[in-house]
């Protein structure tokens, strides 16, 4: 192996926090663009005099759609953690995140819990 392709251990923290950073940043961003769709979607329904129910379904799939960002973002905060854990276990550690930062646990998260520990 050539020795002269490795990347440094802090060029390879700083790559991966900038993109974990960005991440985060374009999960939020989707949460806030399919929320104003939302809206958007409802005050059409509402100012254009359609049926109460007109759009429903594509109503009831955006909110699916925003459930999944939701998770997603929990998925990418365990992400976060364990690269911190790895940074410290590496010696590194640039990332300026709370150091007690925790994420909540849905209930989806223990039913998944609760179906791998049955299996």
């Amino acid at each position: 192996m050539n020795m002269t392709n490795l990347m440094t251990t802090t060029v390879a923290q700083l790559r991966i926090t900038r993109d974990l950073e960005h991440a985060e940043a374009a999960l939020d961003e989707a949460l806030i663009r399919q929320a104003n769709l939302l809206a958007t979607m409802v005050g059409a329904r509402r100012e254009t005099g359609v049926a109460p129910f007109m759009g429903q379904e594509a109503l009831m799939r955006l909110v699916k759609t925003q459930q999944a960002t939701v998770d997603a973002g929990g998925e990418l905060a365990r992400v976060h953690g364990r690269l911190r854990q790895i940074a410290v276990e590496t010696g590194g550690g640039n990332d300026a995140c709370p150091p007690n930062a925790q994420v909540e646990t849905t209930s989806n998260d223990i039913e998944a819990a609760d179906i791998a520990e049955a299996a």
